[in-house]
């Protein structure tokens, strides 16, 4: 305010006066179980990513010794699968003949024996299997505690929401894990983050538009005086902002309603757009399946915006673009219409 000294002390004794009066409104903190949780799921991504490091290693060093057996180059489609790892043991213990390391495919992976053959002759020398040796010893470490975490986190929902049986007052069983995992997009993993991130008590979240708008994957309009401006969603949680983008990726590509909403909003606005308006959609739909214990996720299909398109409107949109572009337009309807 003007002729009004602005300092942090004022500052910090104003917000002290709004603490005392109660009008300031609380933070979200959730109950110490969901806050334990939230350390596990926390844990799990931090090894993943550096596990992710540890494959991203041994990958770099195969290309060094010109070695390239990857998925794009006709190698398998996970370098740490059965195929994948049979041939990385091979190469450290001493082999070096590309017609025996592509033999020891498996499955579908034969049918690329002769690419394997060819991606498999390189320079590989003894200095890269110690290394790939350290990093493979690191990897399976990892790989270990992340399946320590995974039980660990399974049971704490559990405990946290038991699964209910079939009776009369819950007449679709399943656990709050089960259901989140029908999302499409959401695997179990992302499912349990959603849970340790905002928790099993939905009253503090009066929607899911206002969960969204915490989380924050809604736009904001920045406003001065009568001039507004749409901004950035901002920051928020990583921490579910993350998996939630990760999980708009996936259900991109299905044919579901989601899917289709993606395809729909990715025509006409940048992809991360689309992106952050399903990550939104996925979390306002696990806010009514966690509000409501007897819910289950129901698709509305990929046609749902097909069948509920305002024909009339579609019609006269259509004809104003083509006399725009200089045609005159003559509508015959047809027998199936």
């Amino acid at each position: 305010m003007p002729a009004r000294p602005k300092t942090d002390k004022l500052d910090a004794i104003w917000l002290a006066k709004l603490a005392e009066r109660g009008m300031l409104r609380p933070s979200f903190v959730p109950p110490k179980p969901i806050r334990q949780l939230r350390d596990l799921t926390r844990a799990r991504t931090a090894l993943t990513a550096d596990r992710t490091k540890y494959a991203n290693r041994i990958q770099a060093l195969l290309e060094d010794a010109c070695l390239k057996i990857s998925d794009k180059d006709g190698g398998p489609t996970d370098l740490f699968g059965v195929s994948g790892r049979a041939m990385l043991e091979a190469l450290i213990a001493g082999e070096r003949n590309p017609r025996t390391l592509a033999e020891l495919a498996r499955g579908r992976m034969r049918t690329k024996i002769p690419t394997l053959i060819e991606a498999l002759t390189g320079h590989f020398e003894n200095h890269h299997a110690r290394l790939i040796r350290m990093w493979l010893d690191d990897y399976d470490r990892l790989t270990g505690q992340i399946d320590q975490l995974t039980a660990w986190i399974e049971a704490a929902i559990t405990q946290i929401d038991p699964p209910t049986g079939p009776d009369d007052d819950h007449p679709s069983p399943g656990s709050l894990l089960d259901r989140l995992d029908e999302i499409p997009g959401v695997g179990r993993d992302t499912a349990a983050v959603i849970i340790a991130e905002i928790g099993t008590d939905m009253t503090v979240f009066p929607t899911g538009a206002h969960l969204a708008s915490w989380a924050h994957l809604t736009p904001r309009t920045h406003q001065s005086g009568a001039t507004e401006k749409p901004g950035r969603t901002g920051k928020g949680n990583n921490w579910l902002k993350g998996p939630l983008g990760q999980a708009a990726v996936s259900a991109s590509t299905t044919k579901t309603f989601l899917g289709a909403r993606y395809r729909r909003i990715a025509k006409h606005a940048p992809r991360k757009k689309a992106q952050v308006a399903i990550a939104r959609n996925i979390l306002q739909i696990a806010w009514h399946l966690i509000a409501n214990p007897d819910q289950r996720f129901t698709d509305l299909g990929p046609d749902w915006h097909d069948r509920h398109t305002n024909k009339t409107r579609a019609t006269r949109q259509a004809i104003r673009q083509l006399e725009h572009l200089g045609f005159t337009v003559t509508l015959t309807p047809t027998t199936a219409a």
